[in-house]
């Protein structure tokens, strides 16, 4: 059997930054919740966290950018974490979901979020090994 597919979710990465339009957001700051989904090209061929993608890293990363970058748009630091994670080994699709519970909002509302997709060039499709062949 060849081919397949492996997804990592992680869910609810908290942190608390400064993105937001309005000033105070940048100046006083909010939690953010990010969800994370990976794609991998294959699952992992062995039972060893180098045959795959580290989620610890993956958590680590996405909170080092929500924390060290300031964004107007949560679409701009969706994209931003996304781009990042593409550029793990092995991953071919991400979506990113960034939250911000207290957002701002004229009505009561649960959350506002923003989910952000991308796909590594040239990846249409599931990898199944056979295209190295041709």
């Amino acid at each position: 059997m060849t081919g397949g597919k492996c997804v990592i979710d992680i869910e609810g990465i908290t942190v608390f930054a400064h993105h937001g339009v309005l000033p105070e957001e940048k100046n006083h700051g909010q939690r953010f919740v990010i969800d994370v989904r990976l794609e991998l090209s294959a699952p992992p061929a062995a039972d060893d966290l180098g045959a795959t993608v580290d989620y610890a890293e993956v958590a680590s990363l996405a909170g080092q950018i929500a924390t060290a970058n300031t964004c107007d748009l949560i679409e701009t630091l969706a994209s931003k974490i996304a781009d990042a994670l593409l550029g793990f080994d092995g991953v071919r699709r991400v979506s990113v979901t960034v939250s911000k519970p207290e957002a701002p909002m004229p009505v009561a509302v649960s959350r506002v979020g923003v989910t952000v997709s991308k796909e590594r060039a040239g990846t249409r499709g599931y990898f199944t090994g056979s295209e190295e062949s041709g």
